[in-house]
């Protein structure tokens, strides 16, 4: 007996054919899944279609499009008995690089039908589902500016360029951060919550190595004293993030907690995995193992050992 899924799916996500990407899906998966494919429309989001599905009792919702509407669908499955498929055609998908599921139609589906799923934080923010990060300052900026159309003619290089632009707007604001045991204040450039981020989103990066299931968020402060110094923080956090260190400079910060309260004055646009939502103040809280994702299975790796050559080498089998 079949499987059986709700599929969302986004029929304006990306720069691809969406006609041709759903028949790929249903090429690949309605030989062992009987899908329910639901469309999201302007007047209907994937939150509201995934809702529907929890409602109805389905056990397995897939979502295909970009990142807003893989954490909008996602939204509906926190905390649920319900398996959560990812089949990504946006701009960026940094929430499949975040996750570590593949970004192809074909890969994503076989993920999908392999059946193999794991345990990973998700968050909200001011009450919206949050799986990737929350940006304050010149993230939402600079994602506000890169705009459909422009998503659409030069994909990445779309927030790549809006970044350059927005440097030239580049302002810094007083900002109060409250943990659960402490409250920092200072200016800040750029404040970033993560959940899970791609090495790509790098003002998330302070503290590099960003862990998907530890019950933690992880909080980056980029607080330069000029433009010039912006582009050299983004830089250093490049490199380190590449290199899988945490940040060394004294213009960035970084901390861990389970929630954070964040005021800013003058109050700042946020964005959330993507999509500007609103203004601050905010309050981001981790959900430990909201999530159940589908993803690759991993073959486990062959027990490599040399011992030969060790001095005074002994060894008993037990």
């Amino acid at each position: 007996m079949n499987r059986s899924a709700c599929l969302i799916f986004n029929p304006v996500a990306g720069q691809g054919e969406p006609e041709q990407e759903l028949a790929k899906i249903k090429e690949i998966l309605s030989p062992e899944i009987d899908l329910d494919i639901q469309f999201t429309t302007p007047e209907i989001d994937a939150d509201q279609l995934a809702q529907a599905a929890v409602e109805r009792g389905v056990k397995i919702i897939i979502a295909s499009g970009g990142d807003g509407t893989l954490s909008a669908a996602a939204a509906a499955v926190v905390g649920k008995d319900v398996s959560f498929g990812i089949i990504s055609r946006g701009t960026a998908n940094a929430f499949a690089t975040a996750l570590e599921i593949p970004d192809s139609i074909e890969s994503a589906c076989e993920t999908i039908l392999q059946g193999a799923t794991r345990s990973v934080d998700a968050a909200f923010c001011n009450g919206f589902p949050m799986v990737l990060l929350t940006g304050i300052g010149f993230e939402a900026e600079t994602v506000e500016r890169a705009d459909r159309e422009s998503k659409n003619r030069l994909g990445i290089m779309a927030y790549v360029l809006a970044g350059l632009q927005e440097l030239g707007n580049l302002e810094t604001f007083d900002v109060e951060i409250e943990t659960e045991d402490k409250i920092i204040k200072t200016r800040a450039a750029a404040v970033t919550v993560a959940n899970a981020a791609p090495p790509t989103s790098i003002l998330a990066q302070g503290p590099a190595g960003i862990v998907v299931d530890d019950g933690l968020l992880d909080l980056t402060i980029l607080a330069p004293a000029s433009k010039t110094a912006a582009i050299a923080s983004a830089f250093h956090l490049f490199q380190t993030a590449s290199a899988g260190n945490a940040t060394e400079r004294d213009d960035i910060g970084y901390l861990r907690a389970k929630q954070f309260k964040i005021t800013t004055n003058p109050p700042q646009k946020f964005v959330v995995d993507g999509e500007v939502l609103g203004n601050t103040p905010l309050e981001i809280n981790c959900i430990p193992s909201g999530l159940q994702i589908f993803v690759p299975l991993v073959e486990e790796e062959e027990l490599v050992e040399k011992l030969e050559g060790l001095p005074n080498l002994v060894v008993e089998m037990k």
